[in-house]
């Protein structure tokens, strides 16, 4: 049983399909076909149903898949022991949302690759979902999340601040308190992606009677924070995200109740997974420097 047939059997499971994995992994899709067909061949028993063009794992699939990802990560635990101990270059694969990876880790990655300057770092920007689940699948070392305190039965969670929310208004705006708000005429409400702040707000506009179905949505920090300066609407994002535009009057703001809700900046690594000792490194670097996080403009 050779790791790259396992590899290969979790690539087709985490990308939905043969083709998919093939381009995934860079092999033609007749050495995926025979990966598998070694799998099966030597376990004797399918591994997939194949339904026409739509694949599925069989019951001996799902149990296979339990064992094929911790025989993998014992895989990458030994190469990554050796690689250590060789002083050879490894690759840190962390994961968390725009907001963070902008305002948060640039630090901590200085700090980190002055210690470690041998250790890559591949980033991935995403979701808090998609990052989960990244993690629970092995295809990340570290994410870090930006959301309200949860526990998860596969990962560890430890928060490291609860970030200040705050309403997002145009330089010209009038001002506005949160107990009394109103939206001005021709005023559009600017949404980020979904996630536990999203929430608080449409939830806080609803009580005031406000409707949020014809807001307009924006992934990026960035650009929500260049549409409510040009006077196109109002939003919500973490305080840490806007303090520039705060010292230089480009954005007026409300302050968030937390009583209303609030999210935290969350480190999360798998219970399961072999940490090397590149990740135990880092994260105990964003011990040491997250606590630096409570000296903010306000």
């Amino acid at each position: 049983m050779e790791i790259r047939h396992l590899v290969t059997f979790k690539s087709i499971v985490d990308m939905g399909g043969f083709s998919r994995a093939a381009v995934h992994l860079g092999y033609a899709q007749s050495t995926i076909t025979a990966h598998i067909q070694a799998l099966e061949q030597e376990l004797g028993v399918p591994l997939f149903d194949r339904i026409g063009k739509k694949v599925q794992l069989t019951d001996v699939g799902e149990n296979f898949l339990v064992h094929a990802i911790e025989m993998i990560q014992l895989y990458t635990k030994a190469k990554d022991v050796f690689q250590m101990e060789n002083e050879e270059v490894v690759t840190l694969k962390i994961g968390a949302p725009e907001s963070l990876t902008i305002y948060r880790l640039p630090q901590i990655i200085q700090a980190f690759r002055s210690q470690n300057p041998k250790v890559n770092i591949l980033m991935k920007s995403g979701s808090c979902w998609e990052l989960q689940d990244e993690l629970r699948r092995g295809d990340l070392d570290i994410a870090f999340f930006l959301q309200a305190p949860l526990t998860d039965s596969d990962l560890y969670m430890e928060t490291l601040i609860e970030e200040p929310l705050v309403i997002l208004l145009p330089p010209e705006s009038d001002t506005r308190i949160l107990s009394s708000f109103k939206l001005n005429t021709n005023e559009n409400i600017i949404l980020t992606e979904q996630g536990s702040y999203r929430d608080y707000f449409e939830a806080f506009l609803r009580s005031k009677g406000i409707a949020t179905e014809s807001g307009m949505e924006f992934w990026s920090v960035e650009a929500i924070k260049q549409c409510v300066m040009c006077g196109l609407g109002i939003s919500m994002l973490p305080l840490v995200t806007v303090q520039s535009e705060m010292q230089q009057n480009k954005l007026k703001i409300i302050n968030w109740d937390t009583n209303l809700g609030s999210v935290s900046t969350i480190m999360s690594w798998h219970k399961n997974r072999w940490q090397s000792r590149a990740a135990r490194t880092f994260m105990e670097v964003v011990r040491e420097q997250s606590p630096l996080w409570n000296h903010v403009f306000k």
